[in-house]
């Protein structure tokens, strides 16, 4: 159940991007040049849509990173005060802000390059500084598109104030002893999992093999299946948590979504398995409209998918 805490509060250490998105019938071969349907310019960046996800649900959020002196900067600065994020700890620096040119297929498939740009200089000290001067936090959030090293020390900024840290790890890619043990709450996809463990593949039908696999890792495991829902272990049981059939258009920026989701469930006081199926519903509701940002549900439609996430346990 819900706190009688009025907004749980949360803290995303991350990256901000501006989205460059190409809708085409098919992707172009080495050295083709195909024909767009669409573009669409948005606001992104996994550490920034994690956040807006939150705050749509009535977090209050704060948001950690960097940003350049480009256009881009200012653009994304203003999108974040009329998110409802607070942008207090996003510094500026020198360079360009972070971009990701993104491709759309017809059926919803996805590629992204992103580039870092000012996420690659989030200061360490700074972010740990922003975690431990927050007040009444309940979560931080961290992903793999700024320094790992920053990330680890923000979450063990937070532990020291017992604070819960969840890490997205994607874009998919080997972790630092240091991230993983500052670590509490892992969310991969089933291709970060594997990177993550050092395995090519790894059995999601397995519970026996996730279970072995969260306890190597030394983390509470959570793994988003796409169309089938999210699976996580709780109390030595993997419990698998489906998600409803819906027609795909873009699945960019869904995985944010539920990390967005499931994170402001913990802080809001939600059971695991209530936080779980919220963000299945933000994700399920994301990818049924184009975009990233402008995907996630309004704060009036993130309520509504809050209640009927509660209502599950009713």
């Amino acid at each position: 159940m819900l706190t009688d805490q009025p907004e749980p509060v949360i803290a995303v250490v991350g990256s901000l991007n501006i989205d460059l998105v190409a809708y085409a019938k098919r992707m172009p071969n080495a050295g083709e040049t195909v024909i767009g349907e669409r573009f669409q310019m948005g606001f992104g960046g996994k550490g920034a849509n994690q956040a807006v996800m939150a705050a749509r649900l009535g977090g209050r959020v704060s948001m950690v990173g960097a940003l350049g002196d480009d256009v881009f900067a200012g653009m994304t600065h203003e999108n974040l005060e009329r998110q409802r994020v607070d942008a207090t700890h996003v510094a500026r620096v020198e360079g360009s802000s972070g971009v990701a040119p993104i491709w759309v297929e017809p059926d919803g498939t996805n590629r992204i390059i992103v580039v870092p740009g000012a996420n690659d200089r989030v200061d360490l000290d700074s972010a740990a500084s922003a975690v431990r001067s927050l007040d009444g936090v309940e979560v931080v959030i961290g992903q793999l598109e700024i320094p790992q090293r920053v990330t680890a020390a923000a979450f063990r900024a937070a532990h020291e104030r017992g604070i819960r840290t969840i890490l997205n790890p994607a874009p998919a890619a080997a972790l630092t002893p240091e991230l993983l043990e500052a670590s509490d709450y892992l969310i991969p996809n089933e291709h970060e999992l594997g990177m993550v463990a050092g395995v090519e593949s790894i059995d999601l039908a397995d519970d026996a093999m996730l279970l072995d696999t969260a306890k190597s890792l030394g983390v509470r495991l959570l793994v988003t299946l796409g169309a089938r829902g999210a699976a996580i272990e709780v109390d030595g049981v993997v419990r698998r948590i489906p998600a409803e059939p819906v027609e795909a258009i873009d699945t960019t920026g869904a995985g944010d979504a539920f990390v967005g989701a499931f994170a402001y469930g913990l802080a809001a006081g939600l059971d695991e398995l209530t936080a779980v199926r919220l963000g299945i519903l933000c994700a399920s509701d994301s990818v049924t409209k184009p975009g990233t940002q402008s995907s996630f549900a309004t704060p009036d439609e993130a309520a509504a998918l809050l209640a009927r996430a509660r209502s599950a346990d009713d």
